[in-house]
């Protein structure tokens, strides 16, 4: 159930055998199921358990008073919603599925305990916690600096990169559940505008959209469109080299 994370922290830290049994323990010690759309948490909720993503989509939003909703980012098979997240008192913002979902749980205690007891572990997550960080100032410049066409490619840039490191991707496609007002919401564009931008894209053919899937002819050119440079996503593997068995 933790294949998908275990693949993406050990493009930080080589985990050894007895880490990912522990992180496979962890994914099955309590599960939930939720079908596309459900709260997962809403803002003002008191944070008692991580969440990791196992199968599906989720997103992060922020709710404004007269009903917009800005999408602040897009949970993905293999990810944590929020790391430190029992450090706040209550939610500054709602996670909501986007498809179907399974999640786990992890309580407190347990991931207190994997952290007190597995270093490896440890900096893997904060290598995570890091390019999550890395990620939202991204998304920043994508929204303060980047026209219609370049947020676009780039944020679909980013979504093919981020699924292929946790071994999500299919040659050139890979999955992509969301919808054109979930693409506005998290770019900062309407419907409409989104609609037109992805035509472009086709007619470029820097992509190809069919139902759910999206393929990626030749994601050089789809990148050097988006602006996109995946440094930010810190995928040279710097904390790899540590000998696992040591």
């Amino acid at each position: 159930m933790a294949k998908a994370l275990i693949r993406k922290l050990e493009h930080f830290v080589r985990l050894s055998s007895h880490d990912k049994e522990v992180l496979e323990r962890a994914a099955q010690e309590r599960q939930r199921n939720l079908g596309p759309h459900e709260r997962i948490m809403t803002e003002g909720d008191k944070p008692k358990v991580v969440y990791l993503v196992l199968e599906g989509w989720a997103c992060r939003y922020k709710h404004l008073e007269d009903g917009r909703r800005q999408i602040v980012g897009f949970f993905l098979p293999g990810d944590l919603c929020d790391l430190n997240v029992f450090i706040l008192r209550e939610m500054d913002h709602s996670i909501s599925s986007i498809t179907s979902v399974r999640v786990a749980e992890i309580s407190r205690l347990s991931f207190e305990t994997i952290l007190d007891g597995h270093p490896r572990i440890t900096q893997a997550l904060w290598w995570d916690a890091l390019v999550s960080m890395a990620i939202q100032r991204e998304w920043t410049v994508n929204l303060g600096q980047r026209d219609a066409m370049e947020r676009v490619a780039h944020l679909l840039c980013e979504l093919f990169v981020r699924l292929g490191t946790a071994g999500l991707t299919r040659g050139k496609s890979c999955d992509l559940p969301v919808t054109q007002a979930e693409l506005a919401d998290a770019t900062g564009m309407s419907t409409v505008h989104v609609n037109r931008t992805l035509q472009e894209l086709r007619n470029l053919k820097l992509i190809h959209l069919s139902g759910r899937i999206l393929t990626i002819p030749d994601l050089d050119r789809l990148m050097r469109a988006g602006l996109f440079n995946a440094n930010y996503l810190h995928l040279d593997r710097e904390g790899a080299h540590l000998d696992a068995n040591e």
